[in-house]
């Protein structure tokens, strides 16, 4: 999403507006024919691409949840293995560039997660859980001191913080994208850091 270069797809633009409306309005405030207008179709256009609002919902919830954990393997495996702590930094980046390019998605989640079915909550559950691992072990590389039940819970806290963005007040608010992305990284690396002391 937030990475993409290219020009999105129908269904990647349909994605993103149901994404901004619901977390403006909630899931149930939001109709087919209000997405479908913000994409330039009707209503029941949308049904070619998606079953219905809970399969669009579904895409986006879990969809975001692969993309994070996919990202972080990838920066894992690009790492060269002599710097625990670059990596560290790289881990951080990603997740930041997610905080403030898809921060609906971050609402999104905390509002609408248990609408989900069950098969799709667990699976949201399954892959924040492989990314949450996947960051433990980073930081226990960087505090070898670190328990790793603290270790866990300080990616919870780092996480948290991070996905702080919707209540900073609205996109034009913040001091800037680069600032704002400078700040978190820096209150990210001094949680650790206080965690590990």
């Amino acid at each position: 999403m937030a990475t993409r270069t290219d020009a999105p797809t129908r269904r990647e633009q349909i994605l993103k507006e149901a994404a901004r409306l619901f977390a403006e309005r909630g899931f149930h405030g939001v109709g087919v024919d209000e997405i479908g207008a913000a994409v330039g179709i009707s209503g029941p256009g949308l049904y070619r691409h998606f079953p219905g609002k809970d399969a669009m919902l579904a895409e986006l919830l879990v969809g975001i949840s692969g993309q994070l954990l996919t990202g972080g393997k990838r920066r894992v495996a690009e790492w060269g293995g002599d710097d625990p702590e670059a990596l560290l930094d790289s881990l951080i980046e990603g997740h930041i560039d997610f905080a403030l390019d898809d921060r609906p998605l971050i609402t999104l989640h905390d509002r609408e997660l248990d609408r989900l079915r069950d098969s799709d909550r667990k699976l949201v559950r399954q892959l924040q859980r492989q990314y949450v691992e996947l960051w433990v072990e980073v930081v226990r590389e960087v505090y070898p001191a670190l328990a790793e039940p603290a270790a866990r819970s300080a990616v919870h806290s780092v996480f948290g913080l991070l996905n702080s963005t919707p209540h900073l007040g609205r996109p034009g608010s913040l001091p800037g994208r680069g600032v704002t992305a400078e700040l978190l990284h820096r209150m990210a690396r001094g949680a650790f850091a206080a965690a590990g002391a």
